[in-house]
């Protein structure tokens, strides 16, 4: 029988795409985890058949190695709620969906799609900032005073709390110190009933959004000025498809470092702007990024390429520009140059190659902040 890839389905040679890093054991990533537990697996009685022929078309796939209808089947079963367990041949579907519960008077959600999106509805602001809680309250204690002392008047602050810790949830309970208001508007919480991962709770911030320029934040970095006005002048520009003040570098897609700018293969997610309306067209943002290593240079590489469009020639790409603003960071890497370090990354690897597969015109110098030639 022959067995799956070290990694996702799609991976048809997957020695070619080994992420950089050096040779160690390799830690069990979160859904390795997952799907090594004894897990209730009677749910197939109550899945459609349609799904659960899904499951029997997707099996069929990996026994004959065709990891790119696997995974693309794979997609399908999740987009309707539910998860395939793979126990050697067998698959089994467990329900991916978490209930909304509410408690304390305080909804909270069981996925991001539950959270009432206003992406249709017309912008009211020219900001907003989503940000992930994260788990230090302290941190992003920080971020919330930097805001208040530097937000232009009107901007929008979501914060997604993604199933927080007692401690968090009691800083960020109506009437607590760190929701003061910001920039004259009460803070908006979006809280989770169970963890739903790095780009689940930054989807719930970003369904929220109704600034028309939208920054990414995250607790590692707080403003010091006005680290506003210089991005919404880059995205003036509509060649540019985001801007950030750090930036990502590579030559091959593979390996990262810091940009030289003014040119990026992408901008890291600490501080990380872009239209609202890319994101209701090209958005949410991949939930498989349950961590956030490589998941700012995937929703970069998202935002470059655009929407693929009809005509025989693909748009050209927009640019990703590094601008320098003031803003305070903690002391170290970002999350997706460290993660180059630590293999047990490698599934979020895998799914970046994916969306870079094909496209070596993405790639810029980090030395020059120019595209290779």
């Amino acid at each position: 029988m022959p067995s799956k890839p070290d990694g996702p389905d799609r991976l048809a040679n997957p020695d070619a795409a080994e992420p950089p890093g050096p040779a160690a054991r390799l830690e069990p990533s979160r859904e390795d985890v997952e799907d090594a537990r004894p897990q209730p697996l009677d749910d197939d009685d109550r899945a459609p058949e349609a799904l659960r022929d899904l499951v029997r078309r997707r099996s069929a796939a990996r026994a004959r190695r065709h990891w790119a209808t696997a995974d693309a089947l794979r997609a399908e079963i999740e987009a309707a709620g539910w998860k395939p367990l793979d126990r050697g041949t067998h698959t089994s579907l467990r329900r991916a969906v978490a209930p909304d519960r509410i408690a304390d008077g305080l909804v909270r959600y069981g996925t991001s799609a539950a959270v009432p999106s206003r992406l249709a509805d017309p912008p009211t602001a020219a900001w907003t900032v989503a940000i992930a809680a994260g788990s230090d309250p302290e941190a992003l204690a920080r971020l919330l005073a930097g805001l208040r002392r530097h937000a232009p008047a009107g901007t929008q602050v979501v914060v997604a709390a993604d199933d927080p810790s007692r401690e968090m949830d009691e800083r960020l309970r109506p009437g607590a110190p760190d929701l003061a208001p910001i920039a004259g508007l009460a803070l908006e919480v979006v809280r989770t009933s169970v963890p739903i991962g790095a780009a689940g709770a930054r989807n719930a911030a970003l369904r929220r959004a109704v600034g028309e320029l939208v920054v990414l934040a995250d607790p590692s970095v707080r403003p010091t000025g006005d680290a506003f006005a210089p991005l919404a002048a880059a995205l003036a520009d509509p060649a540019v498809a985001l801007a950030g003040p750090f930036g990502l570098a590579s030559t091959d897609l593979r390996h990262f470092a810091p940009a030289a700018g003014p040119e990026a293969v992408a901008i890291e997610g600490c501080w990380l702007a872009f239209r609202r309306s890319d994101y209701a067209g090209l958005g949410p943002l991949d939930e498989r990024f349950l961590e956030a290593a490589y998941l700012d240079a995937w929703w970069s590489a998202v935002l470059r390429v655009g929407a693929t469009g009809t005509g025989p020639e693909p748009p050209p790409l927009r640019r990703s520009v590094v601008v320098p603003l003031p803003l305070e960071r903690d002391p170290g890497p970002g999350v997706t140059l460290a993660a180059q370090a630590a293999r047990s990354a490698r599934r979020q690897f895998y799914r970046l190659l994916d969306r870079l597969r094909d496209r070596p015109d993405l790639a810029v110098t980090p030395a020059t902040g120019s595209t290779p030639p």
